[in-house]
């Protein structure tokens, strides 16, 4: 897309939620280094405003709560009003609360919801009319190794992921006859600092002192070195598969998420194959196919 001469030609715009750290500010310090524009879009303007002073022509930095509809509509204007459009978005912007499901207070798994799904929801359904009017666009939805295979202590976390792996299914179905994209990135652990902003919610009852203690005394000595992804590789990972025409609707990033992902994957088969006589035992006789 071009808008001026200082764009350069045929640069795709990128609107970046939770640009402000970790996976975020590297996809969007990558983007800005290939020659595409970048919206950057945080809560803290600061580190955003000190990489976009770098590229001051394809870079753009907001104060954006994803959960605000005012911060929302205007980083979708803004973006449009300068570089002409967007056509990849990234919703990155997500929060964790550690906890057993009954220990954890409802403000905040509700708030984990509103950020998670919610926000993300909105941002997509705001860059939508824009895309098929140009009939080109991608959204990346930002998930997690977590949003495939649950454990036990991050359950809403998990939850809020399921939900947005859910509607990112559908949501590729009904837009890649459009001539639009949607695909899900799935990340491990990587060394994003996020283990620094992570706080556990609710009080501690000790009949969950088998995992959500263990896992409480875990985190307390927890660093990112012990993590193995590279968020700037995970950054060049994405913005290779955006320019791709690879059919790739999941794309798992980390050792250790390929791991995890693929034993969920294998105890779903296992259990897929042994209640197979029960499920067809439980159609009317002679019942024909299902209508989906």
């Amino acid at each position: 897309m071009q808008t001026d001469g200082k764009v350069p030609v045929n640069s795709k715009t990128w609107l970046i939620t939770g640009a402000s750290s970790g996976l975020g500010f590297a996809l969007a310090q990558y983007v800005l280094e290939q020659g595409d524009c970048a919206v950057l879009g945080a809560r803290n303007l600061r580190p955003m405003s000190e990489l976009v002073a770098h590229y001051p022509d394809t870079g753009l930095a907001l104060t954006l709560d994803v959960t605000r509809h005012e911060d929302r509509a205007a980083a979708i204007v803004q973006a449009e009003g300068r570089f002409g459009g967007i056509d990849v978005l990234v919703n990155n912007a997500g929060i964790d609360f550690l906890g057993a499901i009954e220990e954890q207070e409802e403000r905040d798994y509700r708030e984990l919801f509103e950020v998670n799904f919610f926000a993300a929801v909105a941002l997509l359904r705001g860059v939508l009319p824009g895309m098929r009017l140009r009939r080109q666009g991608t959204i990346i939805n930002i998930s997690s190794m977590d949003g495939i295979a649950s454990l036990p202590v991050n359950g809403y976390y998990s939850a809020s992921k399921f939900a947005l792996e859910g509607l990112t299914e559908s949501l590729w179905q009904e837009i890649e006859p459009l001539g639009l994209r949607a695909f899900l990135v799935e990340p491990g652990s990587f060394r994003t600092g996020i283990e620094q902003r992570t706080k556990f919610s609710g009080s501690v009852i000790d009949a969950y002192e088998a995992t959500s203690g263990t896992f409480r005394k875990m985190v307390d000595t927890l660093s990112s070195d012990q993590f193995p992804g590279d968020p700037i590789r995970a950054a060049k990972a994405i913005y290779q598969v955006v320019n791709s025409d690879l059919p790739m609707h999941r794309l798992i990033l980390g050792s250790d998420a390929y791991r995890r992902i693929g034993a969920k994957l294998d105890m779903i088969v296992s259990e897929f194959k042994a209640v197979k006589d029960i499920a067809f035992s439980t159609d009317y006789p002679g019942a024909g196919k299902a209508v989906l």
